[in-house]
């Protein structure tokens, strides 16, 4: 059979075995078809994002973003997804990691009003902060950045919101990744850098800031 007549739930659990990563829970992966649902439906009117296609948004964005919930470290109670747009991977971690209160940053009305009906059609409580992150006056246990604009100002932002121990995680790709580890500043120990289960030289850099 063609994969791409497979039920979308068959097709996301494959291509997670693929990428070596444990299937998802029963609920989580209805929430997840809930999500693509949602995406197509506001992908045809609202430029949600440039990958149109469900087979795109599951390698892509869906594995990705699972891959990086289930690589931040343990113990996280906050977590800050700067430039949320589309909702990766603040979404799929708030799906994968109930026990963490996650804040999507989101500063374009449109995709911050998908984000809002996101939270409404799939039940979960996080919070949508429709300004730009750097207007925030807290800081987080973790912030998460992702193909933002301008990456390399948006990371020197990130960073200062990180608390002081948290983590800054950076989904990026191997030629860019040493620009912006330097843009988070000398406070960071980068403890893993990992494949993020997307294209190749895809990367997933986990940081911790220093307590001092």
């Amino acid at each position: 059979m063609n994969a791409d007549a497979l039920p979308v739930g068959e097709r996301l659990q494959a291509l997670l075995a693929d990428a070596g990563e444990k299937p998802l829970e029963a609920r989580q992966l209805a929430q997840f078809e809930a999500y693509l649902s949602l995406i197509l439906r506001w992908n045809a009117r609202v430029n949600l994002t440039s990958i149109r296609d469900e087979e795109g948004i599951l390698s892509r964005h869906f594995v990705e973003s699972i891959v990086c919930a289930r690589a931040i470290p343990a113990g996280i109670a906050s977590l800050l997804d700067f430039g949320s747009g589309a909702g990766f991977p603040g979404i799929p971690i708030a799906l994968c990691r109930p026990e963490v209160s996650v804040t999507l940053a989101e500063s374009q009305g449109k995709k911050a009003a998908f984000l809002q009906e996101a939270a409404r059609v799939l039940g979960i409580g996080f919070k949508v902060h429709s300004r730009r992150a750097e207007e925030l006056a807290t800081q987080f246990d973790c912030v998460t950045l992702r193909a933002v604009d301008r990456m390399v100002q948006a990371v020197q932002a990130g960073s200062k919101l990180v608390r002081p121990g948290g983590w800054l995680v950076l989904m990026t790709t191997l030629s860019t990744l040493e620009t912006l580890q330097a843009a988070a500043g000398s406070g960071f120990c980068w403890h893993t850098v990992v494949p993020s289960g997307g294209a190749e030289r895809e990367l997933l850099a986990v940081g911790q800031r220093s307590v001092s």
